[in-house]
């Protein structure tokens, strides 16, 4: 009955559908970009250059770096909110300590705190969360001030109070951010109050203090920090526009033939991490109400930066291969002028690759057609033609991004965004997620229910019950040493190896803070107060802005601050004895909330790395159910590019989880837990060529349908059984491969259905192939048996070694040979570089600074001019490649003028200014010692 449906639902999409094509498989372009013009990729001739945000689209400038490292300026601006707070909220609590006539040193205490607090722990995308949270902060500080000051001189109760404050603190956290702030604004009340021992008689003056400065600061982070979360989601894609040039410039490095290969591969790898993080922030941006303006758009941005990414590391991968292939010289130069042209092509100027890919498929199709040419050429000519092809996508998904603005669509097959993975402090959460996920399967029923909810409070409880008696003894001024130990242990950490890490940053910072602290309090002085604050105020904004980089960075801030606080009171013979003890105090407290933690309701990290891959696992079975959904109903909603970056995410989880307290070399230490992270790292690559392949539509015969359907079962039942081994620990089935069957599909797929569409039918299936063979590998890792007799025969060679073509997208037929490891994108669509060379090769006299690559090198200069700049174009960088490939010059044009010194042989100049498409400039040197002029015309 069900595949009567299928067949009859068959009927009804062909009769709908092919109609005019002459095939099963339906027209080029799939039927959810029919229905939504916006999320077809637009010419990348007809972008203009209004079309992007400046901010995204602009030419190339020095903080870009900043940006890369930093995606959205998260961490600068956690350091200018603090920096902004305490400065407003010293001066005021100044203020108001004279005009209340309160000891100035409590006044900016309690002011201080407010700062303190409000940079560290309010956050938000709108004004009225900031205003709710700021002005709160005052009632429950104030609260605790007042019962502080009624137990001064009951030492015991006072400690114990600390204690259950503490404790509250972890139990109100579970009630979310405002509930949170409560809990450590009555925690450091209390704090402060037994420290400080203010008398009940200032209590209502304290509480003046801080409710103006309250205000105070409220008033300055709306006027100086004031969220705005569009431009966060802009910085942020600017981020990813910046680090993708970083990419494509590092795979012109790799085609030089003197480069070596494992640096390259090494840099490669670096900036695709930074390029996924990147993506993940933007996705996660998108889901802030405030950032994206409509939902279908956000889901259309989310698509094309997912196709950006993917045709990114295509690149990379493809030109990796080819440097291992030694290609024709010709091929090489080629190849690096068009990435280079690509690197400078502004994306609203997308069009401008088209020449650069013109040319590179000319070299390689001369190649291919050559009956005299060798295979390894051949072989590399088939690779360069794929490049050619990703610069093509590539162009395409970054001119439908910067188009969306004028485009919202209004369809049924529209699908609304829907975020993936969700920001926790401005960073993408790791082990978070894994840790609520295996505490509450394992509390569902009766009273085991409330440990979610005691867990943590217990830690916090019982271990501070443990490190103030001791702390106490050491030094009763500053028993809550010990507290902040614990506290700081226990907050954002889920797992023994976090746990033992945070011990490390904090012993590390505390000493580095240390020194730095009084060789400042040495310089500055201890008689300058204005010099002291300051000192004060920068080193927690510096702490704020390294917080989310490494712990050790806020610890060394904070602590940087706090010497110059005891420096007001301690004389230099007790200053070491003095940070000894906070060393001291600090790790037992640290060592005690580690000790809870593992014997209180423990957790091992084990489990929790279990239920990451676990999660992982669940999110490719998504993937497929997905897929499946996507070829038996073509009008289905389903995100299968969001479905891939929830892979994504749950590889992040993993990575996090497994992540060992001290990385040690592979020598050292087991090979088990790379080998598995290596397998799902691979296995991502290939879920997201999938997800991008298997956006088609199709509209097979009803027996070719249903085989379609068994694979994609089979597979789905595998993942079902991996899943039930990783989360009990037995085996309950086995995997069975579905290779054998997928490559008796495509033997019947090739007659029934030729054409382009059918090539990426047969890209997502070969995509599934190599997935579903990584997967196994893992799942025999993890203990789950393999079906006999499928892709284990005897003469086939393993899934390390076996090679699997890729097809070239769009037009023509070339494959790519590569291992199922090697992901390489599927790209569609037209693409762009440059104008038109302009230019003249005279001798004669050269101008400007000179720069010569050797003794017998021969001068080259001239001017770079536009008809908006005739006495020289501003910004004008010049890069030089010679017939090898290799980057032999790079200079800056000064005043529009640029010299530099080639040796004898061809070379294209790759010339980018600002607010100009990059051009490629042919020139040839024909003796040593020459002067040659170009002048080059924009």
């Amino acid at each position: 009955m069900r595949a009567h449906g299928a067949r009859r639902a068959a009927g009804r999409r062909h009769a709908r559908r092919s109609h005019g094509t002459g095939g099963h498989l339906t027209r080029p372009g799939t039927a959810r970009q029919q229905a939504d013009p916006a999320s077809a990729a637009p010419p990348a001739q007809a972008v203009t250059t209004d079309v992007a945000p400046r901010r995204v689209a602009g030419p190339y400038r020095w903080w870009d770096r900043v940006l890369v490292s930093d995606p959205g300026l998260g961490q600068l601006q956690a350091g200018w909110r603090t920096l902004v707070a305490m400065v407003t909220s010293l001066a005021v609590g100044y203020g108001m300590s004279h005009a209340l006539a309160v000891p100035p040193m409590i006044g900016m205490m309690v002011g201080g705190m407010m700062g303190l607090m409000n940079g560290f722990a309010v956050a938000g995308n709108n004004w009225v969360t900031l205003a709710r949270s700021t002005l709160w902060m005052p009632f429950p500080y104030t609260l605790v001030l007042w019962v502080a000051a009624s137990l001064s001189g009951h030492r015991t109760l006072e400690i114990g109070l600390n204690v259950v404050a503490l404790a509250l603190t972890f139990l109100l956290a579970r009630f979310g951010p405002l509930a949170l702030l409560t809990g450590m604004m009555l925690f450091n009340g209390l704090m402060v109050g037994t420290i400080a021992g203010i008398p009940s008689a200032l209590v209502g003056k304290a509480f003046a203090v801080a409710l103006v400065t309250a205000a105070a600061v409220l008033a300055a982070r709306l006027l100086l920090c004031h969220p705005m979360p569009r431009e966060d989601l802009l910085r942020t894609q600017r981020a990813f526009v910046v680090e993708a040039r970083r990419l494509v410039d590092i795979t012109v490095d790799a085609l030089d033939p003197d480069t070596a290969p494992k640096r390259v591969e090494r840099r490669v790898n670096r900036s695709l991490r930074r390029l996924n993080l990147v993506t993940l922030t933007i996705d996660a941006r998108l889901a802030q109400p405030e950032a994206a303006t409509d939902p279908v758009v956000a889901e259309l941005l989310h698509r094309h930066l997912f196709d950006a990414e993917l045709a990114l590391r295509g690149i990379s991968q493809a030109v990796q291969v080819l440097t291992a292939q030694s290609p024709p010289e010709e091929l090489r130069q080629s190849l690096a002028v068009g990435l280079l042209l690509a690197r400078d092509t502004p994306p609203a100027e997308a069009g401008g690759l088209r020449p650069a890919v013109r040319t590179i498929r000319e070299q390689a199709d001369a190649i291919l057609r050559d009956p005299r040419a060798a295979a390894r050429d051949a072989e590399s000519a088939v690779v360069a033609r794929r490049v050619a092809e990703l610069l093509e996508s590539l162009a395409d998904s970054l001119s439908g991004w910067l188009a969306l603005g004028r485009r919202t669509p209004d369809t049924p097959a529209a699908v609304p965004f829907e975020p993936a993975v969700a920001l926790e402090n401005d960073r993408i959460p790791g082990s978070a997620a894994p840790m609520r996920r295996v505490l509450t399967a394992r509390t569902r029923s009766g009273w085991q229910r409330a440990v979610p909810f005691v867990r943590a409070p217990l830690h916090a409880g019982v271990a501070a019950a443990i490190a103030c008696p001791i702390a106490d003894a050491i030094d009763p001024q500053r028993f809550y040493w010990g507290l902040v130990g614990v506290m700081i242990t226990l907050f954002g950490t889920n797992t023994t190896h976090e746990r033992l890490r945070k011990f490390g940053h904090r012993m590390i910072g505390t000493a580095a803070g240390a020194v730095i602290g009084v060789i400042l309090l040495h310089w500055v002085g201890r008689d300058h107060v204005y010099w002291t604050l300051a000192v004060i105020v920068l080193g927690l904004a510096f702490g704020s802005w390294g917080m989310q980089r490494a712990y050790a960075l806020w610890t060394t801030g904070l602590v940087v601050a706090l010497v110059q606080l005891y420096g007001l009171t301690t004389p230099d013979s007790r200053m070491d004895d003095l940070l000894g003890e906070r060393l001291l105090d600090n790790g037992i407290g640290i060592l005690a909330a580690a000790a809870c933690a593992a014997l209180i309701f423990p957790l091992s990290t084990r489990s929790i790395a279990r239920e990451a891959e676990h999660g992982y696992v669940r999110a490719v079975q998504n993937l497929l159910i997905q897929v499946s959904a996507r070829w038996e109903e073509p009008d289905s909603p389903v995100r299968l590019r969001g479905a891939a970056r929830a892979v994504d995410v749950a590889l992040f989880e993993v990575a996090e989880v497994s992540r060992p307290v001290v990385p040690m070399p592979i020598g050292v230490r087991g090979r088990g837990s790379l080998n598995r992270m290596a397998l799902l790292t691979t296995a991502t690559g290939h879920a997201r060529a999938l997800a991008s392949a298997a956006d088609v539509d199709i509209d097979l015969p009803p027996r070719l349908s249903e085989r379609l359907q068994l694979v994609t079962r089979t597979f789905t039942d595998s993942l079902r059984a991996l899943d039930h081994h990783l989360v009990n620990g037995t085996a309950q089935g086995t995997w069975r491969p579905v290779g054998p069957m997928v490559r008796e599909l495509r033997a019947r797929l090739r007659p029934a259905a030729p054409g382009p569409r059918a090539q990426r039918l047969g890209t997502a299936l070969r995509e599934l192939e190599a997935l579903d063979t990584t997967l196994a590998a893992f799942a025999e890792r993890s203990g789950l048996p393999l079906a006999s007799g499928t892709d284990r025969d005897a003469g086939r060679p393993g899934p390390a070694q076996r090679p699997a073509p890729a097809p070239a997208a769009g037009q023509g037929a070339a494959r790519l040979v590569r291992t199922p490891s090697t992901q390489v994108a599927v790209a569609v669509g037209p693409a762009t570089t440059g104008r038109a060379a302009t230019g003249r090769a005279t001798t004669g006299p050269a101008g400007g600074p000179a720069r010569t690559d050797g003794t017998a090198a021969a001068r080259l200069s001239g001017s770079v001019t536009c008809a908006a700049h005739p006495d020289g174009c501003p910004g004008v960088r010049i890069t030089v490649i010679n017939s090898r490939g290799q980057r032999v010059a790079q200079t800056h044009a000064d005043a529009g003028r640029y010299r530099l010194g080639l040796m004898p042989g061809s070379h294209t100049l790759v010339v980018a200014a600002a607010d100009h498409p990059p051009r490629a400039q042919s020139v040839t040197v024909h003796a040593a010692g020459a002067d040659v002029r170009l002048d080059i015309r924009l």
